[in-house]
Parts: structure tokens; C-alpha cells; sequence
């Protein structure tokens, strides 16, 4: 019986989904360069490859969307260095937004037990006491004690 590999790629909002990599030639077909355009490209930092431990390289589906910026780019004049420099603003701000994202994430969790510890708060019992014990996180006695500190 032969196994039978059939490689294959979805996108949502644009991005790839899966863990698919692509050997160099792969990756130069699919945006139509040369092998030694990527390899030059990857030498300068503009993309950033995985190596294997026979020392291939493999790239994932981004550098398919990197390549066709840095060539648009390229196209309107800017020089490699100006591209590296607008590539690394762009990967700055691509960061910036997933560690917003994240913190609003941590944010309304924590939001969400402080409202629940405050519903049990104002009970004295001692199942409410248990609940408050079980349910807070030290992150979140942190910020509570904080926030009660700053209300003071």
C-alpha cells in the first residue's frame, strides 16, 4: 500500500492556515524568482528561513506574501535597505498588535473573575469565602489588591 502525501494549503483573511513548509525552490516557484534571488534575500534579512538538520532551509507560507511585497516595493523604487528598514517597522507594529491583542484577551478574563469575586464579596458565608479562595488567581489577587489600594 502506498501512502500518497497531497500537499495543500487554506487561507483565512488572507493568512495561510497549516504548518506546510516549502524548500527554497518551492518557495521561488511559487513567486516566480530564482533560487539565488530568495537565498540572497534570506542572506540580507529580508526573510526568514528554518533550518533543517541537514541544513535545508524551509520557509512558511508568510515568505510567499514577503516576497511579493518586498518585489512590489522593489518595483517603486525603494532600495533593499529601505525595504529591510519598512519590513521591520511592519513586523514592529504586527507584534505591537498581537500583545495588544493578548492583553485585551487578559484583560476582559480578568475583568470577568473580579466580577464574579466582587458578586461574592459582599457575602460573609463560607461558601462564598471558598469560592473567592478557588476561583482567584494570583494574577488577579495582584490586581484586585491594587485596585484596592488605588480606590483608598
Amino acid at each position: 500500500m502506498y501512502n500518497l502525501i497531497i500537499n495543500h494549503h487554506v487561507t483565512v483573511r488572507g493568512y495561510y492556515v497549516g504548518n506546510e513548509k516549502l524548500k527554497i525552490g518551492e518557495l521561488a516557484e511559487r513567486v516566480n524568482l530564482t533560487k539565488r534571488t530568495v537565498d540572497h534575500y534570506t542572506n540580507l534579512g529580508l526573510l526568514e528561513a528554518e533550518r533543517s538538520p541537514s541544513n535545508y532551509r524551509y520557509y512558511d507560507h508568510s515568505a510567499i506574501e514577503r516576497l511579493h511585497l518586498i518585489e512590489q516595493w522593489k518595483s517603486d523604487g525603494m532600495s533593499l535597505v529601505d525595504i529591510k528598514k519598512k519590513l521591520l517597522e511592519k513586523d514592529v507594529n504586527e507584534a505591537e498588535e498581537i500583545d495588544v491583542r493578548e492583553l485585551r484577551i487578559k484583560i476582559n478574563g480578568l475583568k470577568e473573575e473580579v466580577s464574579e469575586v466582587l458578586a461574592h464579596l459582599d457575602k460573609s458565608d463560607a461558601q462564598s469565602q471558598a469560592f473567592i479562595k478557588n476561583k482567584v488567581s494570583s494574577e488577579s489577587m495582584s490586581l484586585i489588591q491594587t485596585l484596592l489600594l488605588l480606590l483608598k
